[in-house]
C-alpha cells in the first residue's frame, strides 16, 4: 500500500510540473553569428529575380571599411529544409505567399534570442517589389536586433565606470565590456583598448574606444568640424611610434556622416578611415557626436579598429553597439 501511495505522489508531482502554456517551455539557445541572416525561400526563386534582388540590396557594401564587405552575410534554404536545428537560427527572413505585400516580425519562436521577419507577396513580381521598397527597412530590423543582442552581453560584463575619471566628469553611462584595458584617462579624454584574439588579427589587432567632449559653439557647423576635431584629438592624444606621427583622418577617403538620434538627442554618425601621419598604419573608424544642448557641449564617442589583413565589419559593429549604449546622466 505504501509503495502504491508513493507512485501516486510521484505521478501527481510530474503532472503539477507540466508546462501549462507554450511560454512555459524553455527555448533552446539560438545559433548563428551577428550580421548574418538565413533566407527561407524556394530554390527557384533564389536563383531567379527575387534572389537577385536580395543579393543586390543586402549585398551593398558597408561604408568606411578598407576592404569591400557587405551590410549582411546571407545564406538561403528551401522551406522544406527549414526544420529541426536549422529553424533555431538567430536571424531569419522567411518568404510566404499571400495577397498582401507586407512584412511582420516574430521573436523567439523556435529559439532565444531569435527574430524572424516574415515577408509576404502574391508572386515573384511582388517579392521583387517588396525587397526593392522595404529591403533597407528589413536590414535595419536585423541590425537593431543584433545591436540589442551584443549590448545585452556587454551589460553582463561591463567595466566599472566609477574607476574612470573622464566618464565620471562627463556624467555618462556606457556599456563597455571589461576586456577593454586602460590606455589613457586624463579626466577630459578616455582611451580604452581591447586586443583582438581571433584569426590573423590575433596579437597585432585591437579595437579602441575614445570618449571626450568639446564645446558646442555653432550647431550649424557641427558636421563640417567633425574631421577637424578628431584630427586635433589625434595630434594631442594619439601619437605614433616616432615624433611627428599621430592619428589623422585618411586624406584620400571622404568620411560619410549621417544624422540620427542617440540617447534621444540629435547626433551624427561618421564612418571613415584613419591613418597615422607619416606612417603606414590605417583602419576604419566610427564616430558618434552627440549634441548635448543642456550642457552646451558635444559628447564624442569614437571607436577605431586596427586589424591588418582581416575583414573588419564585425569588429566595427561591436564598437557601434558600445557607442549606441552611451547615455548622458540628467
Amino acid at each position: 500500500m505504501k509503495q502504491i501511495l508513493g507512485i501516486l505522489i510521484i505521478i501527481l508531482q510530474l503532472i503539477s510540473c507540466k508546462p501549462t502554456s507554450e511560454s512555459d517551455f524553455v527555448l533552446p539557445r539560438s545559433s548563428g553569428n551577428t550580421n548574418k541572416i538565413l533566407v527561407v525561400m524556394k530554390g527557384t526563386h533564389w536563383l531567379e529575380k527575387p534572389g537577385d534582388e536580395i543579393r543586390r540590396v543586402f549585398g551593398e557594401h558597408q561604408v568606411g571599411l578598407p576592404q569591400p564587405e557587405t551590410l549582411l552575410s546571407v545564406g538561403q534554404i528551401d522551406p522544406s529544409g527549414f526544420k529541426r536545428s536549422i529553424r533555431g537560427n538567430k536571424a531569419v527572413l522567411m518568404f510566404q505567399k499571400a495577397d498582401v505585400e507586407d512584412i511582420s516580425v516574430i521573436k523567439n519562436k523556435y529559439s532565444k534570442p531569435q527574430i524572424i521577419v516574415v515577408a509576404t507577396a502574391k508572386n515573384e513580381e511582388g517579392m521583387v517589389n517588396l525587397i526593392r521598397t522595404r529591403g533597407k527597412e528589413i536590414i535595419q530590423i536585423f541590425k537593431d536586433e543584433d545591436i540589442t543582442f551584443i549590448q545585452d552581453i556587454f551589460r553582463k560584463e561591463k567595466i566599472d565606470e566609477t574607476t574612470f575619471k573622464t566618464i565620471q566628469k562627463l556624467g555618462l553611462n556606457i556599456e563597455i565590456p571589461n576586456r577593454y584595458r586602460l590606455v589613457d584617462d586624463t579626466g577630459d579624454f578616455l582611451w580604452l583598448r581591447q586586443h583582438l584574439k581571433s584569426g590573423i588579427a590575433r596579437g597585432d589587432g585591437n579595437n579602441n574606444v575614445l570618449i571626450y567632449s568639446v564645446p558646442l559653439t555653432d550647431e550649424n557647423k557641427i558636421t563640417d568640424n567633425i574631421t577637424a576635431v578628431r584630427d586635433s584629438i589625434g595630434k594631442k592624444y594619439l601619437p605614433g611610434s616616432k615624433e611627428g606621427m599621430y592619428m589623422i583622418t585618411e586624406q584620400a577617403y571622404t568620411p560619410f556622416t549621417y544624422e540620427l538620434k542617440l540617447d534621444g538627442k540629435k547626433a551624427y554618425e561618421t564612418r571613415g578611415k584613419w591613418e597615422v601621419k607619416n606612417d603606414f598604419m590605417a583602419g576604419p573608424f566610427l564616430n558618434y557626436t552627440i549634441v548635448d544642448k543642456k550642457n552646451n557641449r558635444l559628447i564624442v564617442f569614437e571607436g577605431f579598429t586596427y586589424a591588418p589583413s582581416v575583414n573588419k565589419r564585425d569588429f566595427l559593429f561591436e564598437l557601434e553597439a558600445i557607442g549606441k549604449s552611451l547615455r548622458i546622466k540628467q
